[in-house]
């Protein structure tokens, strides 16, 4: 793993983004954990890590004493493999793959789905609500995080899928017309073929 999976970021020359994204990690890291992010702080950014806040809090607060260590170990690992994700444009936008992240036990527990949800909400609930993802992934992220917003937004339909009503009468008008043009050479057909038949006996009979 590079240092800017581990980091959750893109590769970047900006110390600032670098360092946030560190910080960031380091709120909910075990102490291994805690080492192999600032290795990768030295290796992205050249520098050693300083936190502004030097006490780092342990993991079981991530969730306000809610979750224990494990949990909070599996919530850590669900949001890197999501910022992994994110940086795979063509991945993101497959909703299996969400799937498979989010609905893997022990993941699924409602009460580490809520807390995942709320690490996300600030960062991934506003792409699914202005329409970065595809349908099927901002419908699946709104149910799965009761993100009733981003269900709206799923669940409007596309326009481009079903024809305007009077393009749809049209249509149906076009589809009845050749059945009229077909129905009135067979009846004109009909009535001279009577015509010729009428002439024919009339003629014997004379």
């Amino acid at each position: 793993m590079s240092c800017w999976e581990i980091l959750g970021i893109e590769p970047t020359g900006d110390r600032e983004q670098i360092r946030q994204a560190y910080e960031r990690q380091m709120k909910f890291a075990s102490s291994e954990e805690a080492q192999r992010l600032a290795d990768a702080y030295r290796e992205a950014s050249g520098h050693e890590p300083q936190l502004r806040d030097p006490v780092a809090p342990q993991p079981s607060s991530v969730a306000g004493d809610k979750l224990d260590a494990n949990e909070s170990q599996i919530v850590r690992e669900v949001i890197i493999q999501i910022k992994a994700l994110m940086n795979d444009p063509g991945r993101q936008q497959d909703a299996g793959i969400w799937k498979a992240i989010l609905c893997e036990p022990p993941a699924d527990q409602l009460p580490l789905r809520r807390e995942i949800g709320q690490q996300l909400e600030s960062w991934i609930r506003p792409l699914a609500e202005n329409g970065s993802f595809s349908q099927p992934v901002a419908r699946f992220l709104g149910e799965w995080f009761e993100w009733f917003s981003v269900q709206d937004v799923a669940n409007e339909s596309d326009p481009r899928n079903y024809p305007e009503p009077e393009l749809a009468e049209q249509a149906t008008e076009e589809d009845q017309v050749p059945q009229m043009v077909n129905f009135w050479p067979a009846v004109i057909g009909w009535i001279i073929g009577l015509v010729i038949l009428t002439m024919l006996f009339g003629g014997m009979g004379g």
